[in-house]
């Protein structure tokens, strides 16, 4: 088993900085997951603990060795790409036992290994298949077991789930943790999809532009977003925003922009610090409404219905309100007509409350 240690690590290529001063320690059997957008570095962290980019300054260790220096071939990761990389000329039996061979390994131990992995992969009567008779799903589960068969201490994952339909990613999704607990091994894993991380992993790393924004549980990076950008990229709908000013009212904080006048809980207000000129931007969840009777005045929000967009067991509403439009999640009984106006309760226990400038939180 391996922990993974990232001190000072920055990689370049030429005047771009990929990745900036990362520091990151990653436990011996943790599940951790590298969360955002194209570009943000992501992949380049996990190439640099394959050892598949070399790192420019800083330094990696893997428990208590160094290995910047080190190949990949004597790192003990195993890697699944998105793109599935298997041979297509060699058969399922043979693309899973290929790694294998690759290091000498043969007979009766190389056979126990691969038919053990097909075994709980539950693509045992595939073997004799080729890559082009297979689906997406199967070829993926292909890819998870020939690199379970290797025994490494560390599993790398680069998006291996995105070239997959929704309901597959799903079932995909339970299968890999499933794994993970069953093997107790390290796994690193690059996504850009909020689902798989929130659902996967141990800890989340969140990072934008090559720097880390956040590292927490999920529910620690979903319910205190230490600024915009994470409140943002966690959530679906994404976060609803509204700049306006703090006031005070007697014993009580308000935020008021326009018709809108919310109370700010006491619990709240006791945590704001740092704001300037009463200028803050709350976050609203699109869950976080409550559409039940009527509002009452210190938590309402109203606003004109622009769209209903029914998904099933809930429907997204848009608003217009204050010259923002803005989504919340519904019931799927709550009946409104694009152009009509509609009421909200807003859960205010559970505001978000930023820097307009910073977009730091003022909570945290």
């Amino acid at each position: 088993m391996a922990s993974i240690r990232f001190m000072d690590v920055t990689k370049r290529y030429g005047d771009i900085v990929a990745v900036h001063d990362l520091n990151l320690e990653i436990r011996d059997r943790e599940f951790v997951v590298l969360l955002g957008p194209s570009g943000c570095g992501k992949s380049t962290t996990l190439n640099m603990v394959a050892g598949l980019e070399e790192i420019t300054d800083g330094e990696l260790w893997f428990d208590q060795q160094i290995v910047n220096a080190l190949p990949p071939h004597r790192r003990d990761v195993a890697m699944v790409f998105q793109s599935y990389a298997l041979y297509p000329h060699k058969t399922v039996y043979e693309n899973i036992a290929f790694g294998l061979r690759m290091r000498k390994l043969a007979g009766a131990e190389l056979d126990r290994r691969v038919r053990d992995a097909a075994a709980k992969l539950e693509i045992s009567q595939l073997l004799e298949r080729r890559p082009s008779q297979l689906s997406g799903g199967q070829r993926q589960r292909v890819a998870l077991g020939r690199a379970m068969v290797r025994q490494p201490a560390v599993f790398l994952m680069d998006e291996p789930l995105s070239n997959l339909d929704a309901a597959l990613r799903i079932s995909m999704r339970a299968e890999i943790k499933r794994l993970h607990t069953e093997m107790q091994t390290t796994f690193v894993y690059v996504t850009h999809d909020q689902a798989e991380a929130l659902t996967l992993a141990d800890r989340i790393v969140v990072m934008n532009e090559g720097l880390v924004q956040q590292i927490g549980t999920a529910h620690e990076i979903y319910e205190r977003p230490v600024n915009m950008f994470v409140a943002s990229f966690l959530g679906n709908p994404p976060i609803n925003y509204l700049k306006g000013e703090v006031v005070r009212s007697g014993e009580q904080l308000r935020f008021r922009r326009g018709q809108v006048d919310l109370a700010i809980p006491h619990a709240l207000a006791a945590r704001l610090n740092g704001f300037k000129d009463n200028q803050v931007c709350i976050g609203m969840r699109a869950e976080d409404v409550d559409e039940r009777g009527a509002p009452p005045p210190d938590r309402a929000i109203r606003g004109r219905v622009t769209s209903v967009l029914p998904i099933g067991s809930d429907q997204f509403l848009g608003l217009e309100l204050e010259g923002e439009e803005l989504f919340f999640r519904v019931g799927k009984d709550l009946r409104h007509a694009t152009g009509e106006t509609a009421a909200l309760a807003v859960d205010v226990n559970r505001l978000h409350i930023f820097d307009p400038e910073s977009g730091r939180s003022l909570l945290w």
